[in-house]
């Protein structure tokens, strides 16, 4: 019997990327386990090309989406970066596990100029797993615009679909826009950071400094009502 050549799993290789063959089963038995003095395949070539192919698919596929976390970070060493202050909607969706609401608050949110200052930004505005965020993390640039990026605020805390009239002062609104902020909010609750600076018209540095500090809960809480008399 030939003895199989080091470029055999190579040539599998470049089928499967060419889509001539199947890919690999991902639980597949091992049924020819080399003997302990089999001589040791060397699999840089293999990694050297997979690494072309990435750059290739990076390069003349504008669609070409990261599905896992070595396909990250093979990007990541080739030098790919999403900047998350500029990224487009195509960028965004290369990212593996994102949802297209995600990328949707992200997108309104920078067409109103507002920006991310680092990944705890990212991570309280899309509500996203420590996993998650690791995951992406290789390959995101947390890149400012303009003037200096402002320190990252403590936990989401204010709901300003459900807070009081004395905590939204806590905000710096003006009279004026703390007046019709609640007026809006009562026509209809606010669903995100994007939606509440597209309806009462605010500045992205004012914004910005919400990022952590601010949620959305599902509507007005309601009258509370007193307690009825006690039954004997």
């Amino acid at each position: 019997m030939a003895r199989r050549h080091w470029l055999d799993p190579l040539a599998r290789q470049l089928l499967r990327a060419a889509g001539q063959l199947p890919a690999a089963p991902r639980d597949a038995p091992q049924t020819n386990t080399p003997p302990s003095n089999a001589p040791v395949v060397n699999d840089e070539p293999l990694k050297s090309v997979e690494r072309e192919l990435m750059a290739l698919r990076l390069r003349h596929d504008p669609n070409c989406p990261l599905r896992n976390a070595d396909e990250v970070a093979q990007a990541a060493a080739l030098g790919w970066r999403l900047d998350v202050n500029r990224a487009s909607d195509r960028d965004w969706r290369r990212l593996p596990g994102i949802h297209d609401a995600q990328v949707d608050l992200l997108l309104r949110l920078q067409a109103g100029g507002v920006q991310l200052s680092g990944a705890e930004d990212l991570q309280r505005l899309l509500e996203l797993s420590d996993a998650q965020l690791q995951l992406w993390l290789p390959v995101l640039a947390f890149r400012w615009y303009g003037e200096t990026a402002p320190p990252a605020g403590p936990p989401p805390r204010l709901d300003l679909n459900r807070a009081p009239a004395q905590q939204l002062q806590e905000l710096g609104l003006s009279e004026e826009r703390l007046q019709r902020l609640q007026r809006e909010r009562a026509r209809q609750p606010f669903r995100d950071l994007a939606d509440l600076q597209q309806r009462l018209g605010l500045p992205a540095s004012l914004v910005e400094g919400w990022i952590g500090k601010v949620c959305f809960g599902s509507g007005p809480q309601g009258p509370v009502l007193p307690p009825g008399p006690k039954r004997r």
